[in-house]
């Protein structure tokens, strides 16, 4: 007889179900997944942040804006998920598949990747 890995009471119905309820498969799902520190859940409370300004920045792929607009809303400069250099020497900072890049006066031209 199998056991449930959340709660350990037994499972009844098919062979190869691992919990006995969709209750303790959500639970033993959001343990395993959850951030392990204040510290990690911090960074990822910040990437997500910026990464749903830039979402809401740039609708349609590419866009232009300002360094105090995104200032205004809470963007952090320090916080990115990977920097792309191209060939014509310009550097992108992405989070995921949006990323912007550094233009003169502080402005900024935002990119989304096609993934």
């Amino acid at each position: 007889m199998k056991i449930c890995l959340e709660c350990g009471d037994p499972i009844v119905g098919r062979e190869d179900k691992k919990f006995c309820s969709d209750g303790c498969r959500n639970a033993y799902n959001n343990k395993i997944n959850k951030d392990s520190t204040n510290y990690m859940r911090n960074i990822n409370n910040k990437l997500r942040k910026n990464y749903r300004i830039l979402s809401e920045l740039n609708i349609d792929g590419k866009s232009k804006t300002t360094r105090a607009k995104l200032m205004s809303k809470g963007f952090d400069f320090e916080f990115f998920t990977n920097i792309l250099n191209t060939k014509s020497g310009n550097t992108y900072y992405f989070l995921y598949d949006q990323g912007y890049m550094v233009l003169d006066n502080d402005f900024y031209v935002l990119v989304k990747k096609d993934i």
